[in-house]
């Protein structure tokens, strides 16, 4: 079955994989990036970019009218948010990390679920709890809540370990992460991507919260090999 995808975060590391993956998905027919600024995208005529003022009030609205009209056109329509600071985290206070992870994702998640999008996927972490001592795995964990509060008939969250890949994953980090078994451990960042897209291909019919670890993403990112185009196969932005 066809379908259109409304994504935010397309830009930073693991969202590009996910619209690469996209992108070598036959099945998908658009793939609509909301981002706060004008950007260099896949030139690939299925992409098409939106720019949208994250910070304003509005911001929900708009979201809510642009998933409107992809809805209106019969397919199936999934959103995905692969927000996130990455390393840059560090350097955020625990109330800005809130504002973009728990604020500015929410909104969009709002404005999804108002416009008629039933499918969500989110980018998370492993380890997520909004109890944890941890500054960022709470902050997760929040989003994780608040997103789940908004009634999804499907959510599917992701939470890698390591990802090796990252711009914001050292080498020695990843490496030494190969030592390290079970979802604490390294994942391929094309393997998240591929898994994003399975949940689209593969999960369109259920429902619940459904959460994905390392292992879970890697299963999943090899039900996509039998397609003729890899995500291998596609050059970085």
């Amino acid at each position: 079955m066809t379908f259109r995808v409304l994504i935010i975060g397309g830009t930073g590391e693991v969202g590009a994989a996910v619209v690469r993956a996209l992108i070598a998905e036959p099945a998908c027919l658009e793939v609509v990036m909301v981002n706060r600024r004008e950007i260099s995208a896949p030139s690939d005529p299925r992409v098409r970019k939106v720019v949208l003022d994250t910070a304003a009030t509005t911001f929900s609205a708009e979201v809510a009218q642009l998933a409107q009209g992809l809805v209106a056109q019969g397919e199936p329509v999934y959103a995905a948010s692969c927000v996130g600071v990455g390393s840059g985290s560090l350097k955020w206070s625990e109330e800005e990390l809130k504002a973009l992870e728990v604020g500015v994702v929410g909104a969009f998640a709002r404005g999804c679920r108002a416009g008629g999008i039933c499918h969500f996927s989110l980018l998370s972490a492993v380890g997520s709890t909004p109890k944890s001592r941890f500054r960022y795995v709470r902050v997760m964990g929040l989003k994780e809540q608040a997103i789940e509060a908004i009634g999804f008939q499907r959510l599917a969250i992701f939470r890698p370990g390591i990802i090796a890949g990252n711009a914001h994953t050292p080498g020695y980090v990843a490496w030494l992460g190969r030592l390290v078994p079970g979802r604490f451990g390294v994942i391929e960042q094309d393997d998240i991507g591929r898994a994003f897209v399975a949940e689209f291909v593969h999960g369109s019919a259920s429902t619940g919260v459904a959460y994905f670890e390392n292992d879970a993403m890697k299963r999943a990112s090899r039900t996509l090999v039998p397609h003729d185009q890899s995500t291998s196969s596609i050059p970085r932005p």
